[in-house]
């Protein structure tokens, strides 16, 4: 029984607060200031802080996009010119002996025809060219016992005839030319043919003469022995 007038002054109270609630809505149009305006401020200032905590947190969970820097195309290397080694010169073949003769021996016939080749000289000049360093040194190119001289260059033996060296054992001492000169095959061939080419008429005269012509051997008939081995190696070497 005691708890009752507690109760009724409440709800009074209650209806009160109400009563004044609904009065400052109703007086909205007069001047009186209203009571609700701050409220409804208040809730829109806390919504707005709201919005931008809001959005803080979006921009900062988003991570921003990374823009990556596009790959810049490597220059193609210039390939590097390969040097070639340089080709070592091509020895000639040497020809295949003929006629009983030796590999040195073929050698410096081939000299022979060959330098005979180049000064355009006719088949029957190297035939006699060929007869006469074979009587003469056997187609080898020989140095001399008397010229210590002659030892020095490159030779395939010695002789010991006077001062007569090389493949057609011509002397110094005649005009022929020097030591060095005529230890060398081409150019001893080369001055047999240049004599010969100042014999007039030798091209109608028979091997053994022709040579001695240009020799002046003290043997002159021995020059006719070759002349088939002569033109065998010839023809051997121009084929």
């Amino acid at each position: 029984m005691g708890s009752t007038p507690v109760r009724v002054a409440l709800a009074t109270g209650v209806t009160c607060c109400l009563s004044l609630v609904a009065v400052a809505t109703a007086r909205g149009n007069d001047d009186t200031p209203r009571t609700v305006e701050p409220l409804a401020e208040a809730v829109a200032d806390r919504a707005a802080i709201a919005n931008e905590r809001a959005s803080r947190s979006l921009d900062r969970d988003a991570a921003p996009a990374r823009i990556l820097p596009s790959p810049t195309a490597k220059p193609t290397p210039t390939p590097t010119a390969v040097r070639k080694a340089p080709k070592k010169p091509v020895k000639p073949r040497r020809p295949r002996p003929v006629a009983g003769l030796d590999q040195a021996q073929m050698d410096n016939a081939k000299i022979i025809v060959d330098v005979g080749l180049e000064m355009k000289m006719p088949r029957r000049a190297l035939v006699v060219a060929l007869s006469t360093a074979m009587q003469e040194s056997n187609l080898y190119n020989l140095a001399s016992d008397v010229l210590p001289e002659s030892a020095e260059y490159p030779n395939q033996g010695s002789g010991s005839d006077h001062d007569s060296v090389g493949l057609f054992q011509q002397r110094p001492s005649s005009g022929w030319g020097t030591v060095a000169q005529l230890m060398r095959p081409s150019y001893a061939a080369r001055a047999f043919y240049t004599a010969l080419n100042e014999i007039p008429g030798w091209q109608d005269m028979s091997v053994t003469a022709a040579a001695q012509a240009v020799q002046i051997s003290a043997y002159p008939d021995a020059y006719a022995q070759h002349e088939d081995r002569a033109t065998t190696v010839a023809a051997a070497l121009t084929a």
